[in-house]
């Protein structure tokens, strides 16, 4: 998936450079934050993989420190992947903006972008400021879902309006 996220921070740069450059520059600089944070908290998930399997050097400990260390590897992933999210929220900030402003793109996918980047911020946020009400807050991801699907599946069916790409890269250089 980071792969894929990589080669996706790209091609967003490109297209979205035209509008402008400091900007589309700036959510490639959240993204490079992002994507270390997020591959050390999935190491996390691989710790409790590993804790739960039946190596000999596991029988070292009693099964309820092997399941406390499971339940802290699992808290530590979640607690990852919130602070991943932050920078990732911010990312989509700078990407709603730019698609908002670009002329290429439908501003409401602009909107929907910033929403979900307010939704992963929120959420983020309530986990690491307030987590006892990180479960209320959870189902406010549904709106980064929309955003995100939204976007992929404009770039997938319909993609970029060439025409006014070209004009405001032309403008841009």
């Amino acid at each position: 998936m980071l792969v894929c996220a990589v080669a996706l921070t790209l091609i967003l740069y490109v297209l979205l450079r035209p509008v402008n450059k400091n900007l589309a520059l700036l959510a490639v600089f959240f993204n490079i934050v992002e994507f270390p944070i997020e591959a050390t908290s999935k190491l996390c998930l691989f710790a409790a993989l590993f804790l739960s399997g039946n190596a000999d050097y596991l029988k070292a400990l009693e099964p309820h420190q092997l399941h406390a260390l499971v339940n802290i590897s699992l808290k530590l992933h979640d607690y990852g992947f919130g602070i991943d999210l932050v920078f990732f929220g911010f990312a989509c900030l700078v990407y709603g903006s730019l698609l908002f402003r670009s002329g290429y793109f439908p501003k409401a996918l602009g909107v929907l972008m910033a929403i979900a980047g307010l939704s992963y911020l929120t959420n983020s946020f309530t986990l690491i400021l307030a987590p006892t009400y990180a479960a209320t807050i959870l189902p406010i991801l549904v709106l980064a879902l929309i955003g995100e699907l939204s976007l992929c599946l404009w770039l997938i069916v319909k993609g970029v309006n060439v025409p006014q790409w070209n004009e405001k890269a032309r403008l841009a250089s």
